[in-house]
């Protein structure tokens, strides 16, 4: 264990984390995701919900101040409807650390997926909200 750093996050995470430059995308997927079907670089968090893991990554993470939102959740497909409590729960672990961040950006589903095949990991957890998918940009780190 290391000091200051959840232990929801695994050395593997630790590590894709680690090796991440500005601009590129993780997927915290939810437990339906077809993340192997879509990624290569595939980690497991059976077991954990997203927003503990949001809680855990972003202490760690710079979100991208350069783009129009650092943060996209998949748009429901017609005919289905989203839940506005998965959205908020995000919102109230991404707003301990980013209180300003931009408005989570909606993106269709296959637009999603093809973000998802680009992603430099996909994070498999054990959400089991429908459309619980989010989509993480890494920014620069500030100089302290």
């Amino acid at each position: 264990m290391l000091k200051g750093i959840s232990p929801l996050i695994s050395p593997e995470l630790l590590g894709v984390l680690a090796r991440m430059g500005h601009g590129d995308e993780i997927v915290l997927a939810d437990a339906h995701f077809p993340g192997e079907t879509f990624n290569s670089n595939v980690l497991r968090a059976d077991g954990l919900q997203i927003t503990d893991l949001l809680a855990a990554i972003l202490p760690l993470f710079e979100l991208d101040a350069y783009v129009a939102s650092p943060l996209s959740m998949m748009q429901a497909v017609p005919g289905d409807s989203l839940d506005p409590s998965v959205e908020k729960k995000y919102l109230q672990s991404i707003h301990l650390t980013n209180p300003n961040v931009a408005p989570i950006a909606r993106v269709e589903r296959f637009a999603f997926y093809e973000r998802a095949k680009k992603a430099f990991a996909v994070v498999m957890t054990g959400e089991t909200a429908k459309y619980g998918n989010i989509i993480l940009t890494k920014g620069v780190t500030p100089i302290v």
